[in-house]
């Protein structure tokens, strides 16, 4: 039993290492790594190149299977470029199976040292998320080193030997096996080194360890299936394609193993050679040979997994949840949903105008239907960033997960003051049919002009983050104030006058140019992170002169 928790142990701690690599690279290098993907994808030997450098540096196909379905949900790649991607992705991570099984025993202290000295003096800083990244490779070894001592006594057992004696030579068997482990680790590079490791020990026979390997690839297409099993159509075509290259792959290399076997181990110096090269060998022949293959079987997984048409504004459309794995990606998508939330905002501040000129009562209920749609949303993207794990996220990203919050939480409250403004019109004015004098409405008119164009230069704010315009919104702020304070005192001088249609709507008027400063004000606020990230904003007003250096 102690063997048993000592091997289990070791797995996990390789696992671990594995996961503390990849999410310390997805810190110090996530968006650009997501620069590198979308910009290399102007030919599918491109993609297959930076799918192998991108997998090499998080050490994991699946994360970056992950991250180019992102993309074409996002509408950023191509199908077939991404599949091109995954073809790169699979040789990335069987080079650095290779790489690891290597004597590399005497890395794993000093990275551990060396990381562990780094993360706690700097955490905040790039070099305390590299410090990260060496304490992951250091465990990966150490936990290679345990694995290799954990199995000799454990699998010396009689009870076992006869337990890995059922599975020889059953190629099926060892295909499901591995597939199966590569699931439960959530990853295949964990299950080839263990494989590895075991095979050196003799724990296994060579074709049992081979047939284990293949079933690993096929497992880690199975996983990236399963991970985004709930995800956007789009997102889910490019794990199915590739699964279907590594089913394919599989049922291609299968038959050949008794030729490696016969041919190809008798020239390598041990078995641990055998099994990573093998896996090297298998991803680089479906690579290469199947590259060609990936405008057909986009035109497949496209028929099987048909795109369907444009769903209602009410459903959160990029809270991929495939994508919480890899937090960067999660960021950019909630940063999506928010400007779709911002753009049925838009739509009911466009709509409220009507509804005050026209007495318009079926659009004002649609409208009002609109604010919950708004409500569900932002509701929806709380809890989806509440999911994201904040200590994979770099300072910029983190920055970006407060902006996104402060973003859709004004966007929320926009949309209640919006439907208060429209039960107001209805009650003051549509229900007692009553109408603002011309000079009013031309006020109002005013303002919200103002005020649609200003949350349109709030998105482009919140999406770009641009000084300039961000300094623009605040000036808008101080003119929107005051052009507020302007109209508040010509309609006093209306109702000296005794204008009849401005004594009617008064208190109507008053309470709505008022909204519409407390709509403006939500709007504005989204300036303030951009500008004090900048340094460009002081305690009580903008430092302008310093604000004039920055570029935008």
């Amino acid at each position: 039993m102690k063997h048993l928790l000592n091997l289990l142990a070791a797995v996990a701690l390789l696992v671990w290492g594995t996961h503390l690599v990849r999410t310390g690279v997805l810190r110090v290098f996530g968006a650009n790594l997501r620069k590198i993907l979308v910009q290399s994808m102007r030919n599918r030997f491109t993609a297959a190149l930076s799918g192998i450098g991108v997998t090499a540096l998080v050490q994991s196909s699946t994360a970056t299977s992950l991250m180019t379905s992102s993309f074409v949900g996002q509408g950023l790649v191509t199908l077939p470029a991404a599949l091109a991607v995954m073809r790169g992705a699979d040789v990335g991570t069987a080079l650095i199976s290779v790489l690891f099984s290597a004597d590399l025993s005497w890395l794993s202290p000093m990275f551990i040292f060396v990381g562990v000295v780094l993360f706690i003096t700097r955490s905040a800083t790039v070099a305390g998320r590299v410090g990260r990244v060496l304490i992951g490779l250091g465990l990966m070894l150490l936990a290679l080193q345990l694995v290799v001592e954990a199995t000799e006594p454990l699998f010396s057992s009689p009870a076992v030997r006869a337990l890995l004696a059922s599975i020889n030579s059953d190629v099926l068997l060892e295909i499901t096996i591995g597939a199966v482990l590569a699931i439960v680790a959530y990853s295949s590079l964990a299950v080839v080194l263990l494989v590895a490791a075991m095979a050196t020990s003799n724990v296994v026979p060579l074709d049992v360890a081979l047939g284990l390997v293949l079933g690993a690839n096929l497992g880690s297409g199975l996983l990236a299936v399963l991970t985004t099993a709930k995800s956007a159509v789009s997102v889910r075509q490019v794990t199915v394609g590739n699964l279907l290259f590594k089913a394919l792959g599989v049922a291609i290399v299968a038959p050949f193993v008794g030729l490696w076997i016969r041919y190809v181990q008798p020239e390598l110096p041990n078995q641990t050679h055998g099994v990573v090269l093998f896996h090297l060998a298998f991803n680089v022949i479906i690579s290469v040979g199947f590259i060609g293959l990936t405008q057909w079987v986009a035109k497949l997984v496209t028929r099987m997994l048909p795109t369907p048409q444009a769903s209602s504004t009410s459903r959160p459309h990029h809270l991929d949840p495939s994508a919480l794995s890899t937090p960067s990606l999660a960021i950019s998508n909630a940063a999506r949903e928010a400007l779709h939330q911002a753009d049925i905002v838009e739509t009911m501040l466009i709509g409220v105008l009507d509804v005050i000129r026209n007495n318009d009562t079926r659009l004002s209920q649609e409208l009002r239907q609109l604010d919950d749609t708004v409500d569900e949303l932002y509701s929806a993207i709380k809890y989806y960033m509440t999911r994201i794990s904040r200590e994979a996220l770099g300072e910029e990203e983190s920055r970006r997960w407060t902006d996104i919050i402060s973003f859709t939480i004004n966007m929320e409250q926009i949309g209640d003051i919006i439907e208060r403004v429209i039960i107001d019109v209805e009650d003051k004015k549509i229900k007692p049919q009553r109408n603002f004098s011309e000079a009013g409405m031309a006020e109002i008119v005013e303002l919200h002009g103002r005020l649609v164009a200003n949350l349109r230069l709030s998105m482009s704010v919140f999406l770009n983050g641009n000084v300039r315009d961000a300094q623009k919104l605040l000036e808008e702020k101080a003119r929107f104030r005051d052009l507020e304070r302007a109209y508040a005192t010509t309609h006093l001088d209306r109702l000296s006058d005794r204008t009849t249609l401005s004594i009617e709507t008064s208190s109507l008027h008053i309470d709505l140019i008022s909204d519409l400063k407390r709509i403006n004000s939500h709007i504005c606020s989204i300036a303030y992170p951009i500008l004090e990230s900048a340094g460009a904003l002081a305690p009580s007003r903008l430092r302008e002169s310093r604000l004039g250096k920055i570029e935008s």
